[in-house]
């Protein structure tokens, strides 16, 4: 039983990780009142906004230097991730278009967007296989501590993964500090519950969903170069993310939209999502198989029930989200 846990937590939490982006990311987006249902399109778009840059800078340096080889990756994902929120906040906040429309046609979007230019840089690298490798550049995101290997199975389980997942965590945490202990917090959360109000008491209801919004799809963003520099250790090739997007979404719900509970939560997800593999196989197994890949989506409809039926304000999502905001109405 021990060596199962020590096989599987690891498995779970690198899996839960790119989840954690995705949630903490929609967590600080809702609470200013924008529902992004976009985030598996801009975890796309950071995910290959990272593999373009990480491309040229190994095809063209002649020493990987390691300081670049991370920093290019990073900044190329987070400007990619920031013009998908800008676009975002554009139709939404500035020309108010529904967000459920726009939300859906930026994961269209950044999907496509993901495809065509992996694709691209597939004919570029004359790969024999429809995948490209950037080992050079992805050895430096899934290094660990060198000594955790010496330190048994608390090396293993608490300090054998790279730089991103723990300032994963680090974020999630901190996002909760700024929600719950800051003015502006306070300020993004009364945006997010009555922008009329907040409107009134000389909070800028625009800047506010701006940058809450674009935050977030940086934060998003850095869940899909997790995935690919750090848990697919460099490999990238089109349609490979599945439904995580998605479930960094649902797993926002299962939170009550609080980010530090996220860091636990994503990491039970992450083991949920992957408990399929570790049941019996066989011809026999396959239906079962099947019904163990639901089981994180029962649940998130679950706690969605028994959120809606408990009467506390703080378990409910904030009161304006999804709803444009009219100035002249006020």
């Amino acid at each position: 039983m021990w060596n199962f846990l020590l096989a599987f937590i690891p498995r779970a939490i690198v899996q839960g990780i790119p989840l954690l982006y995705g949630c903490t990311g929609e967590i600080i987006t809702e609470k200013s009142g924008n529902l992004n249902l976009g985030i598996p399109g801009v975890m796309y778009v950071g995910a290959i906004s990272g593999v373009i840059g990480s491309f040229f800078y190994e095809n063209n340096a002649q020493v990987i230097h390691p300081a670049l080889a991370i920093l290019i990756p990073l900044v190329c994902c987070l400007l990619g991730s920031l013009l998908m929120g800008l676009l975002y906040c554009f139709l939404t906040v500035t020309l108010r278009a529904n967000q459920n429309v726009t939300g859906l046609a930026m994961t269209t979007f950044g999907v496509g967007f993901g495809n065509f230019f992996g694709g691209s840089l597939i004919k570029l690298a004359n790969s024999d296989v429809p995948s490209i490798a950037l080992s050079a550049t992805s050895s430096y995101f899934s290094k660990s501590l060198p000594f955790a290997g010496k330190l048994g199975w608390f090396g293993k389980l608490f300090l054998s993964y790279g730089f991103l997942a723990y300032l994963g965590v680090a974020i999630a945490l901190a996002a909760s500090y700024f929600l719950n202990r800051t003015r502006k917090g306070l300020h993004l959360r009364a945006v997010g519950e009555n922008p009329n109000t907040a409107d009134a008491a000389g909070i800028n209801v625009t800047r506010y969903k701006y940058a809450a919004t674009c935050i977030g799809c940086m934060i998003a963003g850095l869940g899909g170069l997790y995935y690919v520099m750090d848990y697919a250790c460099g490999v990238w090739s089109n349609n490979a993310f599945g439904d995580r997007g998605w479930l960094a979404i649902a797993l926002v719900i299962f939170t009550i939209w609080r980010p530090n509970i996220s860091v636990l939560a994503s990491f039970l997800f992450g083991g949920l999502y992957i408990l399929y593999l570790y049941i019996p196989t066989g011809m026999d197994h396959m239906e079962y198989q099947e019904l163990y890949k639901m089981i994180p989506y029962v649940v998130t409809l679950v706690v969605l029930v028994v959120t809606s039926m408990r009467s506390k304000r703080e378990n409910q999502p904030p009161a304006s989200l999804g709803l444009p905001y009219f100035r002249e109405e006020r």
